[in-house]
């Protein structure tokens, strides 16, 4: 990983909010040349800082009718087979390996809350969970990092 300075954490944060912006844009707003700014965004990519540039559609965040996110605890040494489980659910958008009380945190999206109903249904059911707690996600104010 390579050190990270105040221009590269600008630009950074101007790619996340929006990665279409182009260089001469982002000199504009860092004060830096366009050579400058090219360079650095050539540079975060081969470290392996940023590692890809994407988009977010309107539709794709309109489109889950619930959205959650799942604390899951697993019984023993169970945690590799619940885990591949639960990557094969389209449902699961995110895996996430935690420590403390819960060893995975989902996040689930489902078109209604019948149908997340059976979701959840269908992920307590797999063997080696020992429990979850859930949170249906109301708003999302920001997205990204």
């Amino acid at each position: 990983m390579i050190s990270v300075d105040d221009l590269d954490t600008e630009l950074l944060s101007a790619l996340r909010h929006n990665a279409r912006i182009s260089v001469s844009s982002l000199a504009a707003m860092t004060g830096a040349s366009r050579a400058t700014v090219a360079a650095r965004i050539e540079r975060l990519v081969a470290s392996g800082t940023i590692v890809g540039f994407t988009i977010r559609t309107g539709h794709e965040t309109r489109s889950a009718g619930v959205r959650a996110i799942v604390m899951i605890e697993v019984l023993g040494k169970l945690a590799d087979r619940v885990a591949d489980q639960l990557r094969g659910l389209p449902q699961v958008r995110a895996l996430h390996s935690t420590n403390g009380k819960w060893d995975f945190v989902a996040e689930l999206e489902d078109r209604d809350l019948a149908a997340f109903d059976e979701t959840l249904h269908r992920i307590r059911l797999i063997n080696g969970i020992n429990s979850t707690e859930t949170n249906i996600l109301l708003k999302t104010s920001k997205t990204g990092f």
